[in-house]
């Protein structure tokens, strides 16, 4: 067992966890390592297509005061407003900062930064579309990475790449360090710290249909979790309304921005009867169920589950036209504007959306819950919001909540880049005034003989098998339309896989090296906490918010819903719910209409 020490320690090669480490590592005397699982431009950011919002006013008159009102209605209301303020504000500087790193951002005419639509943001708060996405084609996650991925190694941070982190190590009430094991040779590694930040993203693989790569399974939170950390708001998982059928990869909401429409199968834009405003750029939960109520009502396509995304010139033209604008597209410009876009529908489908529109539905994409945070990324432990002192998290896997019930199309990269510079910041203020703590005896003691256990496990059933039958429970129950009956027999039915994955697994793979079938056993143990305890805080909220659609509780209820949950995981295994107010400073909770 190799033993490793930094001053500050970063889980997770994402834009959050890179731009955490370039902001540690501007305080010279800070030794900062990364620790992931995968190569760092192979992180889940670089799946963010169509852009990252932030109220330039390139292309329009805009203001960050109504970005945040934007993300505030878009939350359903369940958004920390003080926290909004912080992102908003702070995202025209730090965009413009990415600029100055490198990032090539689609440019205006003028040679100005370019904006598009995106669903749910406008002007003067409602009043109308305006563009706010800045976007490098619909690549532009990717372009994020690889900008601060540079910029990290320019800076000397040390990357250990392809390591699964284990545990987290806890010491005289503080952070210690993180156990992993390095992917390749199998063996085990202590890294001793002053701070750790995790921003090991989001858990989409607990579902069937995803946007989610195969490593989204939210090995972080579960980690803090077990470690006696509450997880705020799980309840709140978002379904991107435009997922490739039967695939789930995402179709960037920049479809829409550019003028593509949603198409049921009378060919009718149907979005302008539950969105009359804003159409097909209102929110991704108002579309998503409004995707689910045209095929329950036998409007999808050839009666199947699924509708069209409509972006040939042609329609888009005419929709153009219809609404007063002059500007048209043709061929070239769909060309420019989507690239990957029309790329893995000629790949995976078959089609050539300039020709043909695209047959989608609702994916599990984005996760709105996760570690509770403060707005300097510290990770908090209970309703009063009391820090853990050298712990902090940022991104998918962080609940700061700028987000609430339903997250603002772009939101994603803003909260990656705010907040994960804003406590990149603050670990190395932290790691700098505090001495190492010390390590227990043994520290990598737990995390070993779960190993050992999983690696030797010779029951009757395979990891995929469990994992299959937890993602179709969740599709079924806990996802974009729920009730309680449903939603109490998926808690039974995650027990009863629990306790199928103690007592009955089978891994065949008992080696060291490479072994992915032991770490797929692993990660599933770490879905099935995030699981129940998404299905518990379901069960616990009786009221329809954002992504949170009680069939059985249909109506938004303030009077004694404006709150977040908090689920603790007790010793003994058990899940208690406590929660926590939302804070309001500017906009009171008004009925959302798009």
């Amino acid at each position: 067992m190799k033993t490793h020490q930094f001053d500050a320690l970063i889980v997770g090669a994402g834009g959050a966890g890179l731009m955490a480490a370039l902001y540690a590592s501007q305080e010279q005397r800070i030794k900062v390592a990364v620790v992931s699982k995968l190569y760092p431009t192979r992180s889940h950011t670089g799946a963010a297509q169509g852009g990252i919002g932030a109220a330039l006013g390139s292309e329009e008159e805009d203001r960050w005061e109504w970005h945040a009102f934007d993300t505030v209605k878009g939350s359903d209301y369940l958004a920390d407003q003080d926290a909004v303020e912080v992102m908003c504000r702070e995202a025209v500087d730090v965009v413009l900062e990415l600029e100055h790193m490198g990032l090539p951002f689609d440019r205006t005419p003028e040679g100005k930064i370019a904006q598009r639509r995106f669903g749910g943001h406008t002007r003067n708060h409602g009043e109308k579309p305006v563009r706010r996405a800045c976007h490098a084609a619909d690549r532009t996650g990717h372009m994020i990475l690889q900008t601060l991925y540079q910029q990290c190694i320019k800076n000397q941070v040390h990357f250990f790449d392809e390591f699964q982190v284990l545990d987290l190590i806890l010491s005289e009430g503080r952070v210690a360090g993180i156990v992993a094991v390095d992917i390749a040779t199998g063996e085990v590694h202590v890294f001793h710290t002053k701070a750790v930040l995790f921003a090991t993203g989001g858990w989409g693989k607990l579902w069937q249909i995803t946007s989610n790569a195969h490593a989204c399974t939210g090995d972080g939170t579960a980690i803090v979790f077990r470690r006696g950390v509450p997880l705020e708001d799980m309840e709140f998982f978002q379904f991107h309304p435009t997922g490739i059928r039967g695939m789930g990869i995402l179709i960037t909401e920049g479809v829409r921005g550019e003028g593509g429409v949603l198409i049921n199968n009378e060919g009718e834009r149907f979005m302008e009867r539950y969105a009359p405003t804003i159409k097909d750029l209102a929110s991704r939960d108002v579309i998503s169920r409004a995707i689910y109520l045209e095929i329950r009502d036998g409007r999808g396509i050839d009666g199947k589950n699924y509708v069209y995304l409509d972006v040939r010139p042609e329609t888009v033209n005419k929709h153009l036209a219809e609404a007063g604008e002059t500007r048209r597209i043709d061929r070239a410009y769909i060309e420019s504007k989507l690239p990957d876009i029309l790329d893995f529908c000629r790949t995976y489908l078959g089609i050539d959306p300039v020709e043909e529109p695209m047959p989608i539905q609702p994916t599990a994409h984005y996760a709105m819950g996760g570690i509770p945070t403060n707005v300097d990324a510290e990770v908090v432990i209970d309703a009063q919001k009391t820090p853990l002192p050298g712990l902090y998290a940022a991104g998918e896997c962080a609940c700061v909540s700028v987000h609430g019930a339903n997250r603002l199309g772009t939101n994603s990269l803003v909260d990656l880049v705010v907040f994960g510079r804003r406590g990149g910041r603050a670990m190395a203020e932290y790691a700098r005034n505090a001495e190492f703590p010390p390590l227990p005896e043994n520290p990598a003691a737990e995390a070993l003989a779960e190993l050992e256990q999983l690696r030797n496990a010779d029951g009757g059933t395979r990891v995929a098998e469990l994992r299959e039958a937890m993602q179709d429970m969740m599709m079924t129950c806990v996802g974009v339309f729920r009730d309680a009956a449903c939603i109490d027999s998926a808690i039974e039915k995650v027990r009863e896989l629990r306790a199928i994955y103690d007592t009955d697994l089978h891994v065949d793979d008992q080696g060291k090296v490479f072994n992915q079938d032991l770490l797929d056993a692993w990660e599933l143990g770490r879905m099935l906490d995030l699981a129940e305890a998404t299905a518990v805080s379901a069960l616990c909220r009786e009221e329809s918010r954002g992504a949170h659609s009680r069939e059985d509780f249909p109506k938004r209820d303030d009077a004694n819903w404006l709150k977040h949950t908090l689920v603790f995981r007790k010793p003994d295994g058990r899940l208690e719910i406590d929660f926590r107010p939302v804070v309001i400073t500017n906009y009171q909770p008004k009925e959302r209409v798009y």
